[in-house]
């Protein structure tokens, strides 16, 4: 889910258009997507590096779900 908000997220940088998660830490601080995934998961005892394995799947796959949809 894209909008034409751009955001940048405060615990890694990154510029997103996508909805915000809400950090793990307050509650409160809006944080992307990823960063927002990467505390859910840590939250479960996943380590980092296959957090970002995890991740590189997730976009994956939404670029295939974003290449369905744009072919119609």
């Amino acid at each position: 889910m894209q909008n034409n908000e751009t955001r940048t997220c405060p615990i890694c940088g990154k510029t997103y258009h996508d909805h915000p998660a809400l950090s793990r830490t307050d509650g409160r601080m809006e944080i992307c997507p990823d960063c927002g995934t990467r505390q859910a998961l840590e939250a479960v005892g996943i380590p980092a590096e296959k957090q970002e394995k995890i991740l590189e799947v997730i976009h994956e796959k939404l670029r295939e779900n974003d290449d369905k949809n744009s072919c119609g």
